[in-house]
């Protein structure tokens, strides 16, 4: 994913666990994390927020 802007979270704890945000022209939000740049999770703008809510609630990731 070369010709992106990529910033490393602040909630990033040290340099091997780490998560980067990119944006496209068009505003779709894209998610990487540093074991595994090649893998990139692409969001429709305004997902990102809906994402970050329900993370924040408990309901993604616990099952």
């Amino acid at each position: 994913m070369l010709g992106y802007q990529w910033r490393k979270s602040s909630y990033s704890a040290d340099a091997s666990n780490c998560i980067y945000v990119a944006t496209t022209g068009d505003g779709t939000c894209l998610l990487r994390e540093s074991d595994d740049p090649g893998v990139v999770l692409a969001l429709a703008p305004g997902c990102l927020g809906a994402l970050l809510r329900q993370i924040r609630l408990g309901s993604v990731g616990a099952r």
